[in-house]
């Protein structure tokens, strides 16, 4: 079993009578991608500050590579990198000339070599003695996760970083940061694209009103909201019909010649249902389980008009 890189516990924090963190609690596995989801306002912003140093917290206790953020914050801070929403690039400077400040800044031994070794990784060689100002938004993105790595730190804090990306630069991106933990990098991640929660988590958190409604793997919160069905496509409508009458309470849609079956999606229960079908030589031309995506947990989980809607093991998160 992995240690954790991150540790919260009763976390909480209010601004004047506005309770922001209602006390969360939640653990990041070392080399791992830790996602944090919540609509605007859940208290997403206020959690990465106080992760980071930048903000202390009410109550509870947070550590960060095994330092406590509140009683041993230069430890903390110097096991951490942060990528914020917006790059923290100096469009004065060249790439290089950013890289080498950071460099400066951070005491690295041998900076001029970490330099060529960061523009390399993230193909900047080229754009390297270019004013960052004239690079598109990927190359900004690279440049300043580049930054972030100065120093090697344990934990990077990614906070919604392909915001505004096009979708070439953000699978550039999600390549470059599943590289990070296959190196063992733990990263924590907030991202308004549920996709790539879904792409890169491995254990993602929905926070709403400042407590925490769910956590899981992506697969766990997936299977808490129902409507995972079995979705067949028959030949002629006389299959379709045929099928409609044996399997009871499904669901058909004549246009498309398709059945939709309530199921749990496991490999027992589509057996039965093919096995049903077999047995009165109705062929399905096609089939396929279809269940829940994140957007439909996100919206399950976060808009009170649906948490009728919620499994009991999602309430009981």
């Amino acid at each position: 079993m992995r240690s954790s890189a991150i540790a919260v516990s009763g976390l909480r924090k209010a601004y004047g009578d506005k309770v922001v963190l209602d006390g969360i609690d939640f653990d990041v596995a070392a080399g791992s991608i830790f996602s944090l989801l919540g609509p605007n306002g859940a208290g997403k912003t206020t959690t990465v500050n106080v992760l980071t140093t930048l903000m202390k917290a009410d109550a509870g206790t947070v550590r960060v590579a095994g330092h406590d953020v509140a009683t041993a914050t230069k430890q903390a801070r110097a096991a951490i990198g942060v990528t914020g929403q917006f790059a923290a690039v100096d469009d004065l400077l060249s790439g290089r000339e950013n890289l080498q400040l950071m460099t400066d800044l951070k005491r690295v031994r041998g900076g001029d070599k970490v330099v060529t070794q960061l523009l390399e990784r993230f193909d900047l060689v080229e754009s390297a003695d270019k004013l960052s100002s004239t690079y598109s938004g990927g190359m900004r993105r690279k440049l300043d996760l580049a930054m972030t790595l100065v120093g090697n730190p344990e934990i990077i804090f990614l906070d919604e970083p392909t915001t505004g990306l096009d979708p070439r630069s953000r699978r550039t991106m999600w390549g470059i940061v599943r590289e990070l933990v296959a190196e063992g990098t733990t990263i924590f991640l907030t991202t308004q694209y549920l996709e790539e929660a879904d792409q890169l988590a491995d254990q993602i958190a929905v926070l709403n009103g400042g407590r925490l409604v769910a956590q899981g793997t992506p697969e766990e919160l997936k299977r808490q909201i129902p409507g995972t069905h079995i979705r067949f496509r028959f030949a002629d409508l006389y299959e379709l019909d045929a099928a409609a009458r044996l399997l009871t309470g499904s669901v058909r849609d004549d246009e498309e010649l398709t059945l939709r079956v309530a199921s749990d999606g496991e490999t027992r229960s589509l057996r039965v249902l093919l096995d049903q079908l077999d047995a009165h030589s109705l062929d399905a031309q096609e089939f396929s389980v279809q269940r829940p995506d994140l957007d439909d947990v996100f919206l399950a989980l976060t808009d009170p008009t649906r948490t009728e809607h919620l499994s009991k093991e999602a309430i009981a998160q």
